[in-house]
């Protein structure tokens, strides 16, 4: 036989019981998941059909004279793919080391927390790449009239105002979300055109920028949610000191339609294709297996996911946001 029991690997769903897979992404700050919600599929890869942006409100003639027959339609639909691959890492537990440190921390607990940041933070970066990327939106994108950090004179609302309306000419459909940075998200909550309309425009009473929350800034904008991104990476190398920027880039803000059922018919900007067949669990499979060459367990945190932009329609993307 090729291998022994011994090197088997074992689920272990005790070990990501350390926090709910939602709280902790809210605690991170990820957001891939409100932005492109998940969709399970049967097939590792395959196509899927996708109704053409300018078929989904058509208005054919519905009238009928006596005697005749009613009118019929039919709607054409392209053809769209998906693959999910595997992404995983692995965090080794030294006997001994585990030992030694019994007091101070569970390695285990530390080891899968450390594999789950690992895959989960770079879902969050493929997403962030995919919203956040001037050459996707090439025919849907605008310059804000003046960045969100000139607080006195950014005009937000308008700005947002206008996307939206460009996203209805474009889709025959409204836009019920805002994405942005937890950096422009603070300088929103000091912009003179904000303040002024929450004071004044019935949102609310607010005087204190930590009384302006997501939700009502959504108020403001018309909006259903105002997504706020607070992720963070290190961008240095392995060795040097830390260097640390932000997932999703303080230089753009996304109007856009997101997903709010799991039916896949619905118009939407982004999905996340999830193929759980090999044992994948969208906010990670955690399994150990033993090591004898290390002397040690192996915690592994693994998924299986492709992160499709569904209608490039469903967004209209705003740059010079910050300065």
């Amino acid at each position: 036989m090729p291998a022994p029991s011994s090197s088997l690997a074992t689920l272990r769903p005790d070990l990501a019981t350390f926090s709910e897979f939602d709280l902790e992404m809210d605690r991170r700050g990820f957001i891939a998941q409100q932005v492109a919600p998940v969709i399970d599929v049967a097939s590792q890869a395959g196509s899927f059909g996708k109704i053409p942006v300018e078929q989904l409100l058509r208005t054919p003639e519905t009238s009928r004279a006596p005697g005749a027959g009613y009118a019929r339609d039919k709607f054409t639909f392209t053809s769209a793919t998906y693959a999910c691959e595997e992404h995983g890492m692995e965090e080794p537990i030294d006997d001994r080391e585990a030992k030694m440190y019994a007091n101070y921390f569970s390695a285990e607990q530390i080891s899968t927390a450390r594999a789950y940041d690992a895959v989960l933070r770079n879902a969050e970066i493929r997403m962030a790449a995919a919203i956040f990327n001037a050459t996707t939106w090439t025919s849907y994108t605008a310059a804000a009239t003046t960045e969100w950090d000139t607080v006195a004179t950014a005009v937000p609302i308008t700005d947002v105002d206008l996307a939206a309306k460009a996203v209805w000419t474009q889709s025959g459909m409204w836009p019920n979300a805002l994405i942005i940075t937890n950096h422009v998200f603070k300088n929103l909550r000091r912009c003179a055109q904000v303040t002024d309309a929450i004071e004044s425009g019935g949102a609310g009473s607010a005087t204190k920028q930590s009384d302006i929350t997501p939700a009502l800034l959504a108020n403001v904008f018309d909006l259903d949610y105002v997504i706020v991104s607070g992720s963070t990476k290190n961008t240095a190398t392995e060795g040097q000191d830390a260097v640390f920027g932000k997932i999703w880039d303080d230089e753009y803000a996304m109007v856009c339609r997101v997903a709010v059922t799991s039916d896949p018919r619905e118009p939407c900007i982004a999905r996340t294709f999830h193929w759980a067949d090999d044992g994948s669990q969208i906010g990670g499979t955690v399994e150990t297996y033993r090591d004898e060459t290390i002397r040690g367990d192996v915690v592994r945190v693994r998924h299986d996911t492709d992160e499709i932009i569904m209608y490039t329609e469903m967004g209209y993307l705003l740059s010079g946001i910050t300065t």
